[in-house]
């Protein structure tokens, strides 16, 4: 194994430097809390009766020793969301496993789980990002009873894994083993997909050609097959450690699946502080585990959300991390992946090709992931260069094969997609922002052109429709930021602004908003932080601005002198409509509190705590 490249190790110095206050008091919280040993046997005797009382006898008596393993789950189930409607079978088979074992398990609380597909471009995607700080208040609260001695996180989509990440790491003394249901087979494919919906937005086919095609694309139980927020959640949780090895592209309803899940229930049972192999989360998950992470993503062309979510999953262990670290990091990763929206591929042909363990075998004999790191399979990264496959009805573990199935997918190091991860931070005049070049053509990665400012996503949409913007130009969407509206995605412009590039007009897109793990070939700075509610330089943006987008040499810039800027007064753009309807009004307290952007738009401190402690000292 050749050594840690050089700038990964200095990254990851950096970020444990920057870390070190907040890193330090997280881990004493937690090694704290595991100091007590199981809660169970500390609670009272009707807290302990209240807590058993829906068991069997048996599970009761088990309980009531507390010597077995007490397993508590949080469950995302729901039976819209076709990635988590598998997950409705899982408690009543990690039940009978556990059962097997002399241990329990009861489903400690459920979780919301929305889904950004229903609600792009609804009033209900104001509420996405926050929906993840509710999710992990949710698993705070479904953990807060004290009674377990481990947990199993049932969840896949966009905020839903970073939310149950963000509250388990509150309970990082205890095991935490993450288990998704893995996406649908294949169905129409990702061109096909794309082609109907640029034809619709053209106006060329009717919206029941659109639907036939949309329904074919999602079609099934499992996740979305592109390598969205959703897909790119499952990679994150394996490489840092938190799967079983091969966990995340398994399809559902198959027989492999269905081993993962008992293997996983036995596996989280083995890992408490009652047995001999004690796995806390707090050692699972530590800067090197983060460092990997943004290394897989960017091996991956994984989804620009995770600028935001990963930041905030690291500041809930105590890592401070920023777009710095991924810019620099982004620089020395290969792209090794050509998955929708960064190719044709879905990732059910990413599987096929080798998948995760070919990928991170890849990546750690070329130095460019940590491999001494703690796993809940055990020490050593090493473990997920293998995939799972059932042998005369077992699951075990081989290497996966040594040439790749189909290079144009899934790459190496020495030949990847693209020498660089195709993430790039854009500094300047107007703020930092970041954008995802993975699947934007060269020629297209400089755009300078005049400005067109647009209220919201549906007045540009409105403009299109109307052919106002059949020319050179940057369309400005400002106001979409966390603080504003609760940052949506903006995914209903991509059809749009690519229908105006392929016919050969230079267009780019710069918003406070998102654009998802869907971002394509447009070039779209994103996540503009300061945003624009936040007193940011975007809100100060007319009509008719230069502005030069260079994510070449990463900068982007208003050609309008500090000056003229100095004179200028924000946008007034109503906002206020948008804060009332589909509950939008409840998330008012959170919309005041929330950070910006590169702090992981987070509506509560993390570092409070740790301040307390710095001062008491």
């Amino acid at each position: 194994m050749k050594k840690l490249n050089d700038t990964i190790a200095a990254v990851t110095d950096r970020i444990r430097a920057r870390s070190k206050e907040s890193r330090s008091s997280y881990v004493a919280q937690m090694r704290g809390a595991a100091a007590s040993g199981p809660h169970r046997t500390s609670v009272s005797c009707g807290n302990l009766a209240h807590a058993a009382a829906a068991c069997k006898a048996s599970e009761k008596s088990i309980l009531a020793k507390g010597v077995a393993p007490n397993i508590g789950i949080v469950t995302a189930y729901n039976d819209m969301l076709s990635a988590h409607q598998p997950l409705g079978a899982y408690p009543d088979i990690i039940k009978e496993t556990l059962s097997s074992l002399g241990a329990t398990a009861q489903i400690a609380g459920g979780v919301p789980a929305m889904c950004d597909g229903v609600t792009q471009g609804q009033p209900g995607m104001d509420l996405s990002l926050f929906s993840r700080d509710v999710i992990a208040m949710a698993t705070a609260v479904s953990l807060s009873h004290n009674v377990f001695d481990g947990a199993l996180m049932l969840g896949v989509c966009d905020k839903i894994v970073p939310g149950l990440f963000i509250g388990a790491a509150r309970f990082g003394h205890l095991p935490v083993i993450f288990m998704p249901a893995g996406p649908m087979q294949s169905g129409l494919s990702n061109n096909e997909k794309a082609r109907v919906r640029q034809l619709y937005a053209e106006g060329k086919v009717g919206r029941d050609e659109l639907l036939e095609a949309e329904s074919r694309s999602y079609h099934s139980p499992g996740t979305c097959t592109f390598y969205g927020t959703a897909n790119s959640n499952q990679m994150l949780m394996e490489i840092m450690g938190l799967h079983l090895p091969g966990s995340a592209f398994v399809n559902p309803g198959t027989p492999l699946r269905d081993k993962i899940v008992r293997e996983t229930s036995r596996r989280v049972a083995e890992i408490t502080s009652l047995g001999e192999a004690y796995t806390p989360f707090y050692e699972v998950i530590d800067e090197k585990a983060v460092v990997n992470a943004i290394v897989g993503l960017h091996a991956t062309g994984g989804s620009t959300n995770h600028t935001i979510h990963l930041v905030a999953m690291a500041r809930a262990v105590g890592i401070e991390i920023n777009w710095t670290d991924f810019c620099d990091l982004s620089k020395v990763t290969p792209l090794l992946c050509r998955i929708y929206p960064n190719g044709y591929a879905d990732v059910n042909h990413f599987h096929a090709a080798g998948g995760l363990a070919f990928l991170i075998r890849e990546l750690l004999a070329a130095g460019l992931l940590h491999e001494d790191v703690k796993t809940v399979f055990g020490e050593g990264l090493s473990r997920y260069a293998k995939e799972p496959v059932m042998q005369d009805g077992e699951l075990t573990w081989q290497s996966p094969p040594n040439v790749s199935g189909n290079s144009e997918i899934l790459g190496t190091v020495t030949e990847p997609a693209s020498p660089t991860g195709g993430l790039v931070l854009l500094d300047g005049n107007l703020g930092r922002s970041v954008i995802k070049v993975s699947a934007v053509k060269p020629e297209r990665q400089v755009v300078e052109a005049p400005a067109i400012v647009f209220s919201s996503q549906k007045a540009l949409m409105d403009a299109f429709k109307a052919g106002e913007l059949e020319r050179d130009f940057v369309a400005v969407v400002p106001f979409q930021g966390p603080k504003a509206i609760g940052m949506p995605e903006l995914h209903k412009l991509t059809p749009p602004l690519s229908v105006l590039q392929n016919k050969g007009y230079k267009v780019a897109l710069v918003t406070d908003g998102r654009m998802s793990g869907a971002s394509g070939t447009v070039p779209a700075a994103i996540h503009m932080t300061p945003e624009a509610l936040d007193g940011g330089v975007i809100g100060l943006i007319r009509t008719g601005d230069v502005i030069r987008l260079d994510s070449i040499k990463g900068t982007l810039e208003v050609l309008v002198s500090k000056d003229d800027l100095d004179r200028r007064e924000q946008l007034s753009v109503p906002i206020s409509e948008e804060h009332w309807g589909t509950g939008r009004e409840l998330f008012a307290g959170m919309r005041s509190l929330v950070t910006g952007a590169e702090q992981g738009a987070m509506s509560f401190d993390l570092g409070e705590h740790s301040r307390q402690m710095e001062s008491a000292e």
